[in-house]
């Protein structure tokens, strides 16, 4: 019951507030140490070697000190509340508050869905204003994005978001709590900042790369079967199979294409990366406008498809 209570409790917050602007965020503190080692590592002989080991160590170190941590909690409650019962009604179940604050940070659906939505009124202001404002939520170069290339980039990356940073955080906590749950976000933080195949990063991120596919297999599939079953359109599932394959990703393609196939639009193509173009083959078929009216569709997928999320990772801890 305390993991449910603690679930529930985190994403209501992340619902109401989403990502805490003013408050230390611990992916930030991921980031920090990964560009502190990768600024010494990366370089000279061995690099997929000393890029595997550190994303490794970092995953592992975040792993285990969410355990102890937690596991202290909760020992420390314990043997608060055999001397002070009724104070404890109040500040026992520390591991508890521990367990809501690590689910409110590793959820990550409503800023981006925010975000989003500015996207889509800033590009309708101006082509110019929609160009940067979709720079915060992509690493691709917006400079030379059309209109619609602006609008498709915000719904490709919502449809990737509601996979990593929803489906997957919740995947792992139904798997390995909160120090699983925490654990992943590293690797999700490791692939976005040195998993590409650029030169800088090519070998170094290797790793980092792969860690991070493995652990969005099944979630990005998952995802993708969710976004057609709240959607009600199960016949999109060969659709899906089909054309998740039709991306650099093994993973970020399925809910890509759960989501072109819901709007019945056209998703991917090639795109431009620190100035290197790569190409990328395209998602569905049908090459129309994207608009608002399209926005507020896949948001509301993306709602649906989160709160089945988390009425069935409640149901593993309730069973």
């Amino acid at each position: 019951m305390t993991n449910v209570l603690s679930l529930l409790v985190g994403w209501v917050l992340d619902l109401v507030f989403g990502d805490p602007q003013r408050l230390p965020h611990p992916v930030v503190g991921f980031g920090k140490a990964i560009a502190f080692f990768e600024r010494r590592l990366n370089k000279g002989r061995h690099r997929m070697l000393k890029g595997a080991l550190m994303s490794i160590a970092l995953i592992a170190l975040v792993f285990a000190a969410t355990w102890l941590v937690r596991s202290q909690l909760s020992l420390f409650t314990f043997h608060f509340s055999l001397f002070t019962f009724h104070f404890s009604l109040f500040t026992s179940h520390f591991s508890l508050l521990f367990d809501v604050i690590i689910i409110f940070y590793c959820l990550a659906g409503t800023t981006l869905i925010r975000e989003v939505r500015q996207v889509f009124l800033a590009v309708d202001r101006s082509l110019e204003e929609g160009r940067v404002q979709v720079a915060r939520i992509v690493g691709r170069d917006t400079s030379q994005l059309s209109a619609q290339e602006v609008r498709t980039a915000a719904l490709e990356t919502l449809a990737e978001n509601l996979s990593d940073g929803v489906i997957a955080p919740l995947f792992w906590f139904a798997l390995l709590g909160t120090p699983g749950m925490l654990a992943y976000k590293m690797v999700n933080t490791l692939d976005s900042m040195i998993g590409y195949k650029t030169d800088r990063y090519r070998q170094f991120g290797c790793w980092a790369a792969r860690i991070d596919d493995v652990a969005n297999f099944i979630p990005a599939r998952l995802t993708a079967l969710l976004m057609v079953l709240v959607a009600g359109k199960t016949f999109l599932i060969q659709f899906v199979w089909r054309n998740g394959k039709n991306h650099a990703s093994p993973n970020s393609g399925y809910p890509e294409a759960a989501l072109a196939g819901i709007l019945n639009c056209r998703f991917g193509g090639p795109h431009f990366y620190f100035g290197q173009l790569f190409p990328k083959p395209y998602i569905g078929e049908n090459e129309r406008p994207l608009t608002t009216r399209d926005m507020k569709t896949a948001v509301r997928v993306n709602r649906a498809a989160e709160v089945i999320m988390v009425l069935l990772v409640a149901c593993r801890y309730l069973i």
